[in-house]
């Protein structure tokens, strides 16, 4: 029987191409995303990968949203925590909305979606949790201090929860891209691509989701079984730890 995966914030950017990479090796994907439904339909005609609306920030939708995905597929085998939203602003000026928006989303979403699938992961000795967090919360930004602090808190997060589940065949992991090509990355202005971002990959280019999207697939593979608790770095060596 194919294996059921949620990937959050699945049907955009990197989480796109991470439900792709999934449905296209035979998983069973379920593609959560937050408010934009002419995307989320578009996304799911193009790929046939079907959609789920809830928001990860509310722990009562994402537990409503995990059932329905059970309910309609089984139980979840592989859990990609993706989705973030970013409300940049230097912390003198920073509000709390800003500050709470973040932090909700991108930390707080981690224990929403995790605890409804941890117990049933444990009970079946098999498990794949995978958080997509940031070469910003490894190194910080300036004007991201709310970004930073919760893509910080992610990689805390991985550790405490594989040391708690490693016996048990789950083994959760954290993904730290860099920049990444995704529409967002690409609408900033090509002279600030040129002349202030690429200058600083030592690869001499953005990558793509794809590249993402393959470092998932392992990770979420029966192979990657003995590493858990790890934090891969994808940023073309902007940032080496």
């Amino acid at each position: 029987m194919a294996r059921v995966a949620i990937v959050t914030g699945g049907t955009r950017g990197i989480g796109a191409a991470i439900s792709k990479a999934l449905h296209a090796s035979g998983y069973r994907v379920a593609a959560n995303y937050a408010g934009n439904d002419e995307a989320a339909a578009a996304f799911s005609a193009e790929t046939k990968i079907q959609t789920f609306k809830w928001d990860v920030s509310n722990a009562e939708s994402a537990s409503q949203g995990v059932a329905k995905v059970e309910n309609d597929f089984g139980p979840v085998d592989v859990l990609v925590n993706n989705a973030g939203i970013t409300r940049d602003g230097f912390f003198h000026k920073m509000t709390a909305e800003q500050w709470h928006a973040v932090i909700n989303t991108n930390l707080n979403s981690l224990f929403h979606m995790c605890r409804p699938v941890i117990e049933g992961m444990r009970a079946r000795n098999f498990g794949r949790i995978i958080c997509i967090s940031s070469i910003n919360g490894q190194k910080g930004q300036a004007g991201q201090t709310n970004y930073s602090a919760a893509k910080a808190g992610e990689l805390g997060f991985i550790k405490g929860l594989a040391q708690e589940n490693a016996s048990k065949g789950v083994t959760v992991n954290a993904i730290c891209p860099g920049y990444i090509g995704t529409e967002m990355v690409r609408a900033v202005p090509a002279e600030v691509l040129e002349k202030r971002i690429i200058p600083q990959i030592p690869v001499g280019r953005l990558g793509e989701p794809e590249e993402i999207a393959r470092c998932v697939m392992f990770l979420a593979s029966d192979e990657s079984g003995f590493i858990t608790g790890s934090t891969l770095s994808a940023n073309g060596g902007q940032y080496m730890i």
